[in-house]
């Protein structure tokens, strides 16, 4: 497999790096709390540190989507709810404590039977919510169909048949992206013929990345169980319309190769940002130990909520100037995701080491052309007599919220616009509707970046839709922001935000 997406500019992918539960053997003594490792899929030492560190970032951040279209009605169902009011704690100090505790119970009760002091209790142990049991993993029949699928690739087929069996879902939707298609039909013929009387439905529709996710789609089709497959939780599970399982396919590569090609061609002591797309994010961790101890200087940044060294077509860090980076390291296939860093750090070299074809290879980007193309979209669109408003329809892409931020400031304006909900972009379809004189699209950003051009009006990003409006400053001499799903990101707009990012 080349590659994970179909070669189209505006796919994503990414993968679950969740590692699999442990569980005491019955045999041991509650109090040994010891591990067996029969239980466990088997891994290598440095995959395990690498999904940990991946999983301790993801717990510091919330991943979910902040302009989820729900968010409104639970606010005013938890307003509706009556707060009950609890009593605020008193200090005790030792005294006050000893002398209730002698009138209650006399001089043999201890101050801490009294409870005028709260005793520190034992941490509740882990909660192992994903805990696949030992006849699954252990099942050789079940072992024996998985071998049919790629080695180097965990598509985590116990814990699917495991959340199936719990969870008594008949109907469960796959979803993946084209790349992964592939593999469908036979990981629909091992989930049928362990969890017997389901039916699963391949679900064919493109899926560029997290943000496509399909779940209104999979529920109107009678399913109750979905099961997306290779990208990081945009949208978190319990916002989803029906259950959802994430299964994030981790993929093994020869790290060795990696290490020998970067030690060949850079000299020790260089600072590298090394970045990815979410499936070679524990690579991404587990090779950096290797390469401080080969004497580079290793940087592993972040965007929150994104994980430490995850990137999107759409969002990527800015590299601070105090980090004194010689360069960026890109691990995966394709120039999509990489670009997205390139354009929101212009000034430091770029380096793929693609692991399929492993070729480390300079990339270049045309950032003059680029900022000149959006620039004249921009300035055309400020004369625009009426404008056109696009919501992407393809899975969770688009954002009301967003787009409400933009119908507000063209009322604001006088300047008349029409709404067009579409799941694919084309200029000839937008070319119909001459009357239109500019258009944005909150979809995907960098279908404006990207192929901006070929449409006959301009085609403009929200970010560049309130430049034009002059809601934003441009971003003159400066840097081209790539943060759409970022913390603060247009991608995340919620109703209650609104008035802030204007």
């Amino acid at each position: 497999v080349d590659s994970l997406t179909d070669g189209r500019r505006h796919s994503r992918t990414c993968i679950e790096g969740r590692p699999a539960s442990y569980k005491s053997h019955p045999r041991v003594r509650q109090k040994d709390k010891i591990y067996i490792d029969n239980l466990l899929v088997q891994r290598t030492q440095s995959t395990k540190t690498s999904v940990s560190a991946m999983e301790e970032d993801r717990a510091q951040t919330d991943l979910g989507i902040a302009a989820d279209i729900e968010a409104s009605h639970r606010e005013e169902e938890a307003a509706a709810q009556p707060v009950m009011k609890q009593p605020k704690k008193r200090f005790v100090g030792r005294r006050t404590a000893a002398e209730a505790a002698a009138k209650s119970g006399g001089s043999n009760g201890s101050i801490e039977d009294s409870k005028s002091i709260q005793v520190a209790q034992p941490r509740r142990g882990p909660r192992l919510l994903n805990q696949v049991p030992p006849e699954i993993l252990n099942d050789p029949a079940l072992k024996s169909a998985i071998s049919i699928l790629p080695s180097n690739y965990s598509f985590e087929i116990p814990k699917t048949i495991h959340r199936i069996r719990s969870s008594g879902a008949k109907k469960i939707a796959l979803q993946m992206p084209e790349g992964l298609l592939l593999f469908a039909t036979t990981i629909s013929d091992i989930l049928t013929e362990f969890c017997p009387g389901i039916e699963t439905l391949i679900m064919g529709d493109v899926t560029y990345g997290a943000c496509c996710i399909d779940d209104y789609t999979a529920r109107a089709m009678g399913c109750d169980l979905l099961v997306h497959y290779a990208h990081s939780c945009l949208i978190p599970v319990d916002v989803t319309k029906i259950k959802t399982l994430y299964v994030f396919v981790d993929i093994s590569i020869d790290t060795s190769h990696l290490l020998a090609s970067l030690e060949r061609n850079f000299a020790s002591g260089k600072t590298i940002a090394i970045v990815g797309t979410i499936q070679f994010n524990a690579t991404i961790h587990g090779v950096r130990g290797t390469l401080e101890k080969a004497g580079f200087k290793v940087l592993v940044p972040q965007i929150a909520p994104l994980s430490k060294g995850e990137i999107l077509g759409c969002t990527s860090p800015q590299l601070k100037d105090d980090d004194k980076v010689d360069m960026i390291l890109y691990l995966g296939d394709g120039r999509f995701h990489l670009e997205s860093i390139m354009i929101h750090n212009p000034s430091i070299p770029a380096y793929r080491y693609d692991p399929y074809s492993r070729k480390l290879t300079r990339e270049t980007y045309g950032h003059d052309e680029m900022q000149d193309l959006r620039r004249t979209a921009i300035r055309t669109a400020k004369t625009a007599r009426k404008w056109g408003l696009i919501l992407g329809s393809l899975g969770r892409q688009g954002n009301p919220h967003t787009m409400g931020l933009i119908e507000k400031r063209l009322k604001e304006r006088g300047i008349p616009w029409v709404n067009l909900l579409l799941s694919e972009i084309f200029p000839g379809k937008l070319a119909m509707m001459s009357d239109v004189e500019c258009w944005v699209q909150v979809a995907c950003p960098r279908l404006s970046i990207d192929w901006g051009y070929a449409f006959p009006r301009p085609l403009l990003t929200p970010y560049e839709a309130l430049v034009a409006l002059e809601v934003r400053d441009d971003w003159g001499k400066g840097v081209y922001p790539m943060d759409y799903y970022g913390k603060d990101g247009l991608g995340r707009t919620k109703p209650a935000q609104l008035e802030a990012k204007a």
